[in-house]
């Protein structure tokens, strides 16, 4: 079953009156990202996601605030391919706000990522994408990479480098993504891996919080949904560095019928165990020659 907004707006409303009257003082105002809804329909599915989910009553507010974008309607803006034309975007906070030299890594979690009753064609483009990753191996691909370092350099590998990646590959660039040679690509010193990935409030301990609350929840299933990792190269080891984590792109979520999302669960055990495994191993007194 597709989910089912509880109060239905259909692309190209207005946003309902309570978003357009609670506009926050200026001081206050949140920096907001726009997302055009996409085609065919990816977008209402998406919007119609993003209204039940933040309505939901059986949504603990610690998730639904610490993991998931906050969700302000909708809005009608013209975009870069038809700037003549409005078309309604999905109002939701940016993820990256505040980030001086933001790394990131998208990572689409599921060994399977098309959802239940998809189109033979469209379930078929899946498989294929997933058979060429690491998806049906770990659970999990890593879909983008961006490391920035304190000096403005940017590492970023490019799509044809990601697409084949393997095993071996996605350590790498887990590894990559906590290292601190930012520009060149090289490096994998992994000198941020305690601070980024470990800690009370790192990249595991969140990922663990998150992994309890999947073992629970019986709302919604989460198909080809990406969990977007992402912190300040500048302040990681500051005050109020502590990494990012968040659950982005809900265009396949479906509700659950009162099954656990076993797809999505163990592809999460998956991630947590490979990056505690980089942790540990950076912890490791080097081998004795």
């Amino acid at each position: 079953h597709h989910v089912r907004s509880p109060r239905p707006g259909a692309p190209g409303r207005r946003p309902p009156r309570r978003a357009r009257q609670a506009r926050p003082a200026r001081r206050r105002r949140r920096p907001l990202f726009y997302k055009p809804l996409q085609a065919l329909d990816r977008g209402e599915q998406e919007l119609a996601f993003y209204t039940a989910f933040s309505a939901h009553p059986d949504v603990p507010p610690r998730i639904r605030d610490a993991f998931f974008p906050r969700f302000h309607g909708t809005r009608l803006l013209p975009t870069a391919a038809s700037p003549g034309e409005s078309h309604p975007h999905l109002i939701l906070d940016d993820l990256l706000k505040g980030l001086a030299a933001p790394s990131v890594t998208d990572i689409k979690i599921g060994a399977c990522t098309w959802p239940p009753r998809a189109p033979e064609p469209y379930v078929a483009k899946c498989l294929a994408k997933d058979r060429g990753s690491t998806s049906v191996l770990l659970g999990f691909r890593v879909s983008g990479v961006m490391v920035s370092d304190p000096s403005g350099a940017v590492w970023r590998p490019d799509r044809s480098e990601l697409k084949g990646t393997d095993i071996p590959g996605v350590r790498r660039m887990l590894r990559r993504y906590v290292s601190s040679a930012g520009g060149d690509g090289g490096g994998e010193d992994c000198a941020l891996a305690a601070a980024v990935y470990g800690g009370e409030g790192g990249v595991l301990a969140q990922l663990r919080e998150l992994k309890a609350w999947f073992e629970v929840q019986t709302l919604f299933h989460f198909y080809s949904a990406s969990i977007l990792l992402s912190y300040d190269a500048n302040a990681v080891t500051a005050p109020g560095g502590a990494p990012r984590v968040k659950l982005v792109d809900f265009a396949h979520v479906v509700e659950s019928e009162g099954v656990i999302d076993h797809n999505f669960l163990g592809g999460l055990c998956s991630l947590i165990k490979f990056i505690d495994d980089i942790v540990s191993s950076d912890k490791a007194p080097p081998a004795q020659s």
